[in-house]
């Protein structure tokens, strides 16, 4: 039975429990006990406390402490790995990915927190009333942040709210997943055995009523979501005067143009609409491809698409595990039937009841059917075949989501005019849509998201920029 972290002290909750259960055998890993709303006011207070002191720290100290957790991490590795596999059905190879990549988000916080603070010189000599001033900007620390964290990366997205939380000085209060609390509780560990001051990170699991009250807190000066578009629309709706970053869905797209090796794209494929059973943001779930090459990459993507490993998640050579629900096995089951009833073929994939949905892939998929249009969450690709780049763009431009696109072309007019045109927040050359680096700036735009994440980004939107302008003595 686990309870609410609150500064540094765990206390069981007083609302409900709710058990954790794996979603591969459905068997009850653990209970939590959900934080009342008494338990928030007290996270609250605990944070506020923190925060008059982490806000004052110099930056070597936060930077050793970033660096010292990033360390830990590492030197716990299987058994945090072994934690996401069991409570959220990744399977072990990319769960051991997954807490690498925390191990390298911790690392990087840790170099930019040695420099957040620094002073930035601004130039005043152009302007005539300028000669005898001058001037610089810093960034300081907001206050408290309210971290709400989705099911899929229960360590690494995470850490993308802490690790720039702490590298600026801010106190936190994290609600995790209600799937995936338990990898939350053991970075909850290593951060107090890495010294962060009890208070500045909080763990609340808790209901959505209790996790709205948080949002909405007059004391709360951040807050960072991720998860569907309808909830983190919503939240931001509440709070229209706070600092908010919103990572949030799209239906992810590769286009193939032109390529000197198609073969040597397939397992890139393979792994951006396959893996964790298709439960990432960046997935892939529409693949264009260009008339000339299309009979080609189609039968190579399928004939892979066939041969992907699924079965249970603790096994090395797994690819798809479970998905998170019986719940999301059958919406996708009910979007398939329906594009089926609509024209479309099914190339590959079944589904197997309760929790399994094999790779696959369908063609001739009309535009409006929630299979294209909307975010399927699961290991499906629509396939499509073009012969003008600008019906791809105008194609893609017409959704709601903009998240990233992978683009396979070496013709740099045709990257330029994608790059330029295509309304997304990250255009990948040479790869698949799913291609992230952890220090990059991460982001959508339309329905996908508002803000930036990766580790300078996410400082910038958890700081406030504090101008300073001195009068020079003649």
């Amino acid at each position: 039975m686990r309870g609410a972290i609150i500064g540094g002290v765990e206390t069981p909750g007083d609302i409900e429990f709710r058990k954790v259960i794996n979603p591969y055998d459905d068997s009850v890993i653990d209970e939590i006990a959900y934080a009342s709303h008494e338990q928030l006011d007290k996270a609250l207070d605990a944070a506020r406390n923190a925060f008059e002191t982490s806000r004052l720290e110099d930056q070597k100290t936060r930077s050793w402490r970033l660096t010292k957790i990033s360390r830990l991490i590492a030197d716990r590795k299987e058994r945090f790995a072994e934690c996401i596999t069991t409570e959220s059905g990744k399977p072990i190879t990319y769960a051991r990915i997954e807490v690498d990549r925390a191990v390298f988000t911790f690392a990087s916080a840790a170099l930019e927190a040695a420099k957040a603070n620094d002073p930035i010189d601004l130039d005043f000599s152009t302007a005539a009333n300028g000669k005898d001033r001058k001037g610089q900007y810093r960034y300081f620390p907001t206050g408290i942040v309210a971290a709400i964290t989705p099911f899929n990366f229960p360590l690494n997205l995470v850490a993308h709210k802490v690790a720039p939380a702490l590298a600026v000085g801010n106190s936190i209060i994290l609600k995790p997943a209600p799937q995936t609390p338990l990898t939350s509780y053991l970075l909850a560990e290593v951060i107090a055995d890495a010294g962060v001051p009890p208070g500045q990170f909080n763990l609340l699991p808790c209901d959505n009523d209790v996790a709205e009250t948080l949002v909405r807190h007059e004391d709360v000066n951040v807050l960072s979501f991720t998860g569907s578009a309808k909830v983190g629309w919503y939240l931001k709706s509440l709070v229209p005067k706070k600092k908010v970053t919103l990572e949030l869905g799209g239906n992810g797209s590769v286009i193939i143009n032109d390529w000197h090796d198609v073969q040597s794209i397939i397992p890139s494929l393979v792994t951006a609409g396959f893996y964790y059973a298709g439960q990432v943001c960046i997935s892939l779930q529409r693949l264009f491809i260009k008339d000339e090459l299309y009979d080609d990459v189609l039968a190579l993507f399928l004939e892979a698409a066939k041969n992907v490993v699924v079965g249970d998640p603790k096994k090395e050579e797994t690819v798809v595990g479970p998905m998170i629900s019986a719940d999301a096995v059958d919406r996708v089951d009910e979007w398939i039937s329906d594009a089926m009833e609509k024209g479309a073929t099914k190339h590959c994939g079944e589904i197997r009841k309760p929790k399994f949905v094999t790779p696959t892939i369908l063609t001739d998929v009309p535009d409006a059917c929630d299979i294209a249009c909307e975010e399927v969450f699961a290991p499906v690709v629509v396939v499509e075949r073009y012969s003008r780049i600008e019906d791809v763009i105008e194609k893609l431009n017409a959704s709601r989501y903009g998240l990233q696109t992978g683009l396979y072309s070496q013709d740099q007019k045709i990257i330029d005019l994608v790059y330029r045109d295509l309304e997304v927040g990250g255009l990948i050359v040479g790869d698949t849509n799913a291609f992230r680096i952890d220090t990059m700036p991460y982001g959508g735009v339309k329905d996908s998201g508002f803000g930036r994440e990766g580790i300078i980004y996410a400082m910038r939107e958890m700081s406030e920029l504090k101008l300073l302008v001195t009068r020079i003595n003649s």
